[in-house]
């Protein structure tokens, strides 16, 4: 399982037009790639070591982003992770017992298949075969970006809570490849060539699913941490706070 790589977050929205305000103008990332495509948009920002988030926009009437924000309304929706070899985790996926869905083959430079957050600890898990890396600032129709942005912040990664630990150590460990500790009372799993991590918080009477984007504030104060930004429906947390960055 060596190679794999925990590649970014993907937040989901009614327009990227207003991720930026939060994304450069609070947190300093900076726009890296973004593109449409049948049913969807979006792009890419970068932060201090390399962490990226994505935001998504719906286009048309119909798609998978327009059932979500329905039900949901803005928030995170995926984490993707890139393989190797995609039939080989797909085939390591299903004999764990997840139901892989959505496979698509057709672009031999894109891979992908997903695990359905219902099987996957309450988030979307892309799985891309994929041997390029987007080129670094080619976007052709960027939204507007606030002037004269702070430095980016670090982006450490995604907080999330589970039912139990097995079921965490399954997913991320032993399907994923992730590294795993306990750090302060988090499971937490890491990627060798990957800057961003997974924090899972064991809670057996509480919801599966993320619960916020972990950062490294510099110096300056940050605001509207711990509270669902607006428009973007997600906790940015001071990953320093409870003492466990």
């Amino acid at each position: 399982m060596s190679g794999i790589l925990f590649d970014h977050i993907a937040i989901a929205t009614r327009r990227i037009a207003d991720a930026p305000p939060y994304l450069v103008g609070v947190l300093g990332g900076v726009p890296y790639f973004g593109m449409s495509a049948d049913v969807f948009r979006f792009g890419q920002w970068e932060f201090d070591g390399g962490g990226r988030i994505e935001v998504l926009e719906p286009r048309g009437d119909d798609g998978f982003l327009h059932r979500f924000l329905a039900t949901r309304g803005p928030g995170v929706h995926h984490v993707t992770f890139k393989v190797p070899d995609l039939a080989e985790t797909r085939a390591r996926a299903k004999a764990l017992g997840y139901g892989v869905v959505g496979y698509n083959a057709s672009v031999p430079r894109w891979k992908e298949a997903f695990l359905h957050p219902k099987e996957a600890l309450g988030i979307v898990v892309q799985i891309v075969e994929a041997p390029d890396e987007p080129p670094r600032g080619h976007w052709r129709k960027p939204p507007p970006m606030p002037a004269d942005p702070p430095p980016p912040v670090r982006l450490l990664g995604l907080r999330l809570r589970a039912h139990s630990a097995e079921a965490a150590r399954r997913q991320w460990a032993t399907l994923l490849g992730g590294d795993a500790s306990v750090e302060g009372g988090l499971h937490v799993f890491r990627w060798a060539r990957s800057p961003l991590r997974i924090a899972v918080e064991i809670d057996a009477t509480g919801e599966d699913g993320p619960t916020g984007i972990e950062v490294v504030p510099s110096a300056r104060p940050l605001r509207d941490l711990g509270a669902p930004v607006p428009d973007l429906g997600t906790v940015f947390m001071d990953a320093r706070a409870d003492g466990r960055p």
